[in-house]
């Protein structure tokens, strides 16, 4: 192919040939080089073996013991000392109201007014009737006064004189019913104004002024109940009426109190919205018998209320201190965890590792929680990071100081005196 080219085409074939040699056999211990240098290069960069994970960090608290007030409550019911059912003693028709609904009343208020005027015509009828009566009784007196002296004389018959004596004791007895029925009318006038019997807050009305009220006609017109003190009714089983008992008349004998005195302990009232009452209660009284169809006693107890603020109908927990766990183990609700109706802490020991341990739950007391056994004291549990360790697994723990182990959170304290 090349013999058919023209000369000058012949020799630049032959040119770019030994060229292309020639680079060849120049560039092949430079391509060797390089080749071992990227090589090298590669066995330089080639990872070395991941390093574990760091240890992750928990908050850890130390187990102590401390004496715990263990608090029982109950679900009650608030109730005006007194309720005052106001009804109508007479019958009429109703004149007027004299009360706002739902404000404060004292006793001796005037509440309703049932129309008067009958009433008033019976009591000046009674009245007169009675004035009638007297003037009875003066004659029957006069004939008396002047029958004996001509008895005596043989001047009338002692018949004459039984007769005067008999009338004017039928005379002073018909004195006496008409005095009663001026009493019994004044009554019936005065049971036409509808007072309050009780200081405390009066309820809606019941009746409408021109309605016809009466004992029979119109049921309660209204309630008033005496709400400073308020007291709340709550029912106990028999078997925490009976430990209650003991206790109270365990307390009164060894301190030689009254039973009143030791059974008198404060106790707290904890309202719908979850705030603690500010006042103090006092145990009133328990209910005669036992519930024979629940089994439940009611206890009422007694709490201070100025300015009416709790209501009657109100529900809420009464709290009170039940026992007293000497030496109990208390740790935070957070640091527990449930599986299948079993309890588990997580514990770290000395080196730092987790172990999952099962341990045996008592009472709850707000945020923290009674261990019964499982756990001693001076060892560490996780409060907090519990989620994401494992038995066996090392950690970093930092140590946090232990939550409030005494009581539940404190309420407001009461007003001093």
């Amino acid at each position: 192919m090349l013999a058919n080219k023209p000369f000058g085409m012949r020799r630049w074939w032959s040119m770019r040939g030994l060229f292309r040699r020639s680079i060849a056999a120049n560039a092949l211990p430079v391509i060797l080089a390089a080749w071992l240098v990227v090589v090298a290069g590669l066995g330089e960069h080639v990872p070395a073996q991941t390093p574990p994970p760091a240890a992750p960090e928990v908050q850890v608290m130390t187990v102590v013991q401390k004496d715990m007030p263990v608090y029982s409550e109950w679900v009650g019911t608030t109730e005006g000392l007194v309720n005052a059912k106001i009804r109508a003693q007479v019958t009429g028709y109703l004149a007027r109201q004299d009360y706002q609904e739902g404000a404060s009343v004292k006793k001796g208020d005037l509440l309703f007014e049932i129309d008067p005027r009958t009433f008033q015509a019976s009591l000046d009828m009674a009245r007169a009737q009675l004035a009638q009566a007297k003037a009875r009784l003066g004659k029957t007196e006069l004939d008396v006064k002047r029958y004996r002296p001509l008895a005596k004389e043989s001047a009338i018959s002692q018949q004459e004189l039984d007769d005067a004596v008999q009338a004017n004791l039928a005379a002073k007895a018909g004195v006496q019913a008409a005095e009663a029925a001026v009493e019994q009318a004044g009554l019936s006038l005065g049971f036409t104004r509808i007072t309050s019997p009780v200081n405390g807050i009066a309820g809606s009305a019941n009746a409408q002024i021109g309605d016809l009220v009466g004992p029979t006609q119109s049921g309660e017109l209204t309630t008033v109940s005496t709400v400073d003190p308020i007291k709340v009714l709550f029912p106990i089983s028999e078997q925490e009426y009976m430990g209650m008992a003991r206790k109270i008349a365990d307390g009164g004998a060894k301190s030689g109190a009254k039973d009143d005195d030791a059974r008198h302990s404060d106790l707290e009232l904890i309202l719908a919205d979850g705030s603690v009452y500010p006042q103090k209660g006092k145990f009133s009284f328990a209910e005669r018998q036992v519930d024979v169809k629940t089994g439940t006693i009611r206890i009422a107890v007694v709490f201070p209320n100025p300015g009416n603020i709790l209501r009657p109908g109100q529900f809420g927990r009464v709290r009170a201190v039940t026992d007293t766990r000497k030496g109990a183990i208390m740790i935070p609700q957070r640091a527990v965890t449930e599986l299948q109706g079993s309890y588990q802490v997580a514990v770290v020991d000395a080196d730092n590792k987790v172990s999952i341990r099962s341990v045996k739950t008592g009472e709850r007391v707000e945020t923290l929680w009674v261990i019964s056994s499982g756990l001693s004291t001076g060892e560490r549990v996780i409060v907090e990071g519990i989620q994401k360790v494992k038995n066996g697994m090392l950690v970093n723990p930092k140590l946090v100081e232990p939550e409030n182990q005494t009581k539940p959170a404190a309420p407001p304290a009461p007003k001093k005196d």
